[in-house]
């Protein structure tokens, strides 16, 4: 005698009212720890792209930099500004526009620029700002170490995130008002150089210009990776850019006395005196993690944690708050899920200066230095 069992699955609509509920829960339930894994998602670097002093232009090369320990500082180049009608050894007069600082970080030639190949006419590129032309540069660089055809990204969902403080080149006229044209607003302002970015590649993702001064890159970054895991966009460039074009910043930074009158920034040294100024441009590209294992994308490097606090009502509005500092380290850690135990080297601000640098140790000590030696 043969038996055959056929096996049907139930239909919801044929559960009963508790195993409905306790389905809709599960279901509930896995959403929810879908949301929660995409929280802490890593997130892959899978492109690089950048243009530091000291031929400096590919990752691979300023490593070689850093790791030598080689020094890009050199005196003003002259198509910058005049030193002998700036340079003054002993500014101590806020009404005088005078620099004690001879040398810092350049990059060559950044007036040299190929608008025909971004689709920019010679026209419009003689009010665009030379950051903004730096960061097309860049950003095509990234993309092509991503291994990312650019005509692929057309209407992507692909967001930008750039990080920009400067605003040298509308000092170079000397009468904007008399010399603008149609190009002017959009050649000169920071808020569009993100925007120029996404015009220019046809992305359609989020696209924001951040300023927080020194921290602006890193902000950017903070910025991609929260909206990479909130899922607003599923590839993001991220990065910064800082030219010096017109003495302006450099002479703002001796009244102050925050520059190094050699131009050097000698961080953690009892020598410290100061920061020096440099340029340079930086951009990553970045992923969910399992998208870029799914790609097959090449990956650098993973980013667990990020964080971003102020330091609030400190002893002075420029003035560093340590506690401020702690947290929002721990925190980075902790949405990370990183322990301090594991971290093994760490990139510091370091401004060189009498009061930074001291609140920083100190903020490091307290986070990373509780733990027991290796």
């Amino acid at each position: 005698m043969t038996t055959n069992t056929a096996n049907s699955q139930v239909s919801p609509t044929e559960l009963s009212p508790t195993k409905k509920a306790l389905l809709a829960l599960k279901q509930l339930q896995s959403k929810l720890d879908a949301v929660e894994r995409a929280k802490t998602e890593p997130i892959a670097i899978i492109g690089m792209g950048c243009r530091f002093p000291g031929a400096a232009d590919t990752p691979e090369k300023f490593w070689t930099l850093l790791h030598e320990g080689v020094s890009a500082i050199a005196e003003v180049p002259a198509d910058r500004w005049s030193l002998d009608a700036y340079y003054d050894p002993n500014v101590t007069t806020p009404a005088r526009a005078k620099m004690y600082v001879r040398r810092g970080h350049f990059l060559p030639q950044v007036d040299q620029f190929d608008p025909q190949f971004f689709g920019i006419s010679p026209r419009e590129t003689i009010m665009l700002d030379p950051q903004q032309r730096l960061l097309l540069e860049v950003c095509w660089e990234t993309l092509e170490r991503a291994a990312l055809a650019p005509a692929n990204l057309v209407d992507s969902n692909t967001g930008v995130f750039v990080g920009i403080m400067n605003q040298d080149y509308v000092h170079l006229t000397a009468n904007p008002l008399t010399t603008s044209d149609m190009y002017t607003s959009t050649g000169y302002y920071p808020s569009v150089a993100a925007g120029r970015l996404a015009y220019v590649l046809g992305l359609q993702g989020p696209t924001l210009t951040v300023d927080t001064a020194c921290s602006s890159s890193l902000a950017t970054v903070h910025l991609a990776v929260m909206s990479l895991r909130a899922g607003e966009c599923d590839l993001a460039l991220a990065g910064g850019v800082n030219l010096i074009i017109t003495p302006h910043g450099t002479v703002f930074g001796c009244l102050d006395h925050s520059l190094a009158p050699d131009g050097r920034s000698k961080t953690f040294d009892a020598a410290a005196d100061g920061y020096g100024r440099g340029e340079g441009c930086g951009m990553i590209a970045l992923k969910r993690l399992s998208d870029a294992e799914r790609d097959g994308d090449n990956i650098v490097a993973l980013i667990r944690g990020s964080a971003v606090n102020n330091d609030g009502r400190s002893s002075g509005l420029t003035v560093p708050n340590g506690i401020a500092q702690q947290k929002v380290i721990r925190q980075a850690l902790e949405n990370g899920g990183v322990d301090a135990a594991d971290i093994s080297y760490i990139e510091a601000h370091g401004t060189g200066t009498s009061l930074g640098d001291p609140i920083e140790v100190e903020s490091l000590a307290a986070v990373f230095g509780a733990r027991e030696q290796p």
